[in-house]
């Protein structure tokens, strides 16, 4: 069994001190072993994050990094700065940093190849546009973001990936794909990564959804067979729906 995943984006919101509040919110409440928790924060949160979650079941992520350890990449963020922050995972190729700041799959196979070397754990973002859908594109341009995003992973190293589904039309709009519709996109994601590695490292591969998840919708989710958690954007900055998400109901 592939252990859940419940992972919190919080994109370009809270101050510190909201920050601060949100995450005693979290920390104060037992959460179950069973699965993994992550709070992905701004860049100006990550340092205070990852002295409160220290120690709890909560893990620390961020929202993007550079490819490159260091160098003239004014604005950037490495690897190695995220890893001294107790940073454990990284999202890469975001439909949003793809959209707006023009993230291509080169740029999203070199960030994730980037995170394994330096013992990070990628969320690699894959999603089509309404258009995409309507046409039944979106089976095509799945699989060719997830072959050209995974071009310079190799097979020792792919089963450390995660995979997150985001139909791109889900995303903060307040409409969701079907549970079944998930479940087959998630399904065909792990045909695909069968053929590019091996049944056996697919079947080691967790793949999330993301798009308009709340508490509402997680259970149904979740007891679908090939979801193995979700990327929570806007519920995941209120803590008691959060939290809600984070202890939806056992599978089974």
């Amino acid at each position: 069994m592939r252990k859940p995943l419940v992972v919190g984006n919080w994109k370009m919101n809270n101050t510190l001190q909201e920050s601060l509040s949100l995450i005693e919110g979290l920390i104060s409440n037992s959460l179950s072993v069973d699965r993994d928790f992550v709070i992905c924060t701004p860049y100006t949160v990550l340092s205070l994050a990852g002295k409160l979650v220290k120690e709890t079941k909560i893990q620390l992520g961020a929202q993007n990094m550079h490819f490159e350890a260091k160098g003239a990449y004014t604005g950037e963020i490495s690897p190695l700065m995220l890893k001294e922050l107790n940073v454990k995972y990284v999202i890469i190729g975001h439909s949003e940093r793809r959209q707006f700041f023009g993230e291509t799959d080169l740029k999203v196979s070199k960030k994730t190849l980037a995170a394994l070397n330096n013992e990070l754990i990628p969320i690699m973002c894959v999603g089509e546009s309404l258009a995409q859908r309507e046409g039944s594109f979106h089976h095509k341009i799945i699989k060719n973001q997830l072959v050209e995003g995974l071009r310079l992973v190799d097979a020792s190293k792919a089963s450390d990936v995660v995979v997150a589904y985001e139909p791109v039309w889900a995303i903060g709009t307040g409409r969701t794909a079907t549970s079944e519709q998930a479940n087959d996109m998630l399904g065909f994601i792990r045909t695909v990564l069968s053929d590019l590695y091996s049944n056996a490292i697919s079947e080691k591969i967790r793949i999330l959804y993301g798009g308009s998840v709340n508490s509402s919708n997680v259970d149904d989710l979740m007891n679908q067979p090939e979801i193995d958690g979700v990327l929570v954007g806007g519920a995941s900055l209120k803590p008691e729906e959060f939290l809600k998400i984070m202890t939806y109901s056992d599978r089974g």
